[in-house]
């Protein structure tokens, strides 16, 4: 008994001590706002790193029986075969030629094609009512540039063609139609130097157009985001 009164006082001032506050850990907890505040604009945000998109796809109903189309409409191989297709009045039958699948008769709209170490190709547009079938006249309804072993042209309708003044082999043409104004422009994407443009007046819808021995294929253009604010 009289050591356990001896011990009580200590016992005691030991009970009576303020206790110290947590220690307060930064970063305990998970920032809800920041990962679930605008969870599908972000998903979507991240998207735009995966997601590409192709500013012109071709129209398989218009390919030449002897191009191959690859799964995503972007680019074109010629076959050594030709594939059995149905006759239809969109498809040539006589040239490699293939039609982008949406024909324009408003706006600007612009598309880069790779050529790479092709030697003969033909890049530009052609209008609705141009002729597919048979020994078709490239010269009327059709707006292009082309490479032919080497040597590169432009020639669009009435004119006859022309030579191109071009230094170094091209990769890549980018094509920009300018509907409402009468423009068709070529350049090289890689320097921005300017090939050629024709100036002339739309009055039916007008169509991508490609033809080529070799492989082509339409580039991705980089999605951006932009975000309007409340006034």
């Amino acid at each position: 008994m009289i050591l356990f009164f001896q011990s009580y006082k200590s016992t005691v001032e030991r009970a009576q001590r303020t206790l110290q506050d947590p220690e307060r850990v930064s970063g305990a907890l998970i920032n809800v706002a920041k990962h679930l505040g605008n969870l599908k604009f972000r998903v979507w945000e991240k998207m735009q790193e995966i997601v590409q998109y192709t500013p012109v796809i071709l129209d398989p109903n218009t390919a030449a029986d002897s191009f191959i189309l690859s799964e995503d409409l972007t680019s074109v191989t010629q076959s050594d075969e030709q594939q059995k297709l149905p006759d239809n009045p969109e498809r040539f039958d006589l040239y490699a030629c293939v039609l982008g699948s949406e024909g324009f008769n408003s706006g600007t709209h612009c598309w880069d094609v790779e050529v790479g170490g092709n030697t003969h190709w033909i890049l530009g547009v052609m209008t609705e009512s141009a002729q597919r079938k048979g020994e078709i006249n490239i010269d009327d309804g059709y707006f292009y540039v082309g490479c032919c072993n080497g040597q590169y042209r432009s020639c669009s309708t009435p004119d006859v063609p022309s030579s191109l003044s071009v230094t170094k082999k091209l990769q890549k043409i980018r094509v920009k139609l300018d509907w409402g104004n009468g423009r068709v422009s070529f350049s090289n994407p890689d320097n921005h130097n300017h090939l050629h443009t024709f100036k002339c007046t739309f009055t039916e819808r007008v169509f991508p157009y490609f033809s080529s021995g070799h492989p082509l294929r339409i580039l991705p253009v980089k999605a951006t985001l932009s975000l309007a604010q409340h006034r």
